[in-house]
């Protein structure tokens, strides 16, 4: 049985940090595409960074130099460093695996809330 269980949002204040992760089982998980996607209210689900088997990875602009992912090939757990958090970062957050010719896994997501 697949799963992705993310963890570790909450909420901060503007200018702190969190750490999210995502623990994988079920699958292969050192052969997936991993990302982590957001969705605030009212508003499209979004990509806001993935990390490739390789490890290479990729931001959306609005997160570069202040996000960070990294994955655990070992452990099956992909992580999301967010430091100088804004009130726009809040969402819920979203654990996705993929890979290209097989099915795409999602999670339930972790709220996180900037605010003051």
């Amino acid at each position: 049985q697949v799963q992705l269980v993310e963890s570790g949002g909450g909420l901060v204040q503007p200018g702190g940090s969190l750490r999210l992760s995502c623990a994988a089982s079920g699958f292969a998980f050192s052969l997936y595409l991993m990302s982590w996607y957001r969705q605030a209210p009212g508003k499209e689900r979004e990509l806001v960074a993935s990390i490739r088997t390789g490890g290479s990875t990729n931001y959306a602009d609005s997160v570069k130099g202040r996000f960070a992912i990294s994955r655990d090939n070992v452990k099956n757990e992909v992580f999301l460093q967010m430091n100088s958090l804004e009130t726009e970062d809040t969402a819920v957050y979203y654990c996705k695996a993929g890979r290209f010719g097989y099915s795409e896994y999602w999670g339930q997501g972790t709220q996180v809330t900037v605010s003051s």
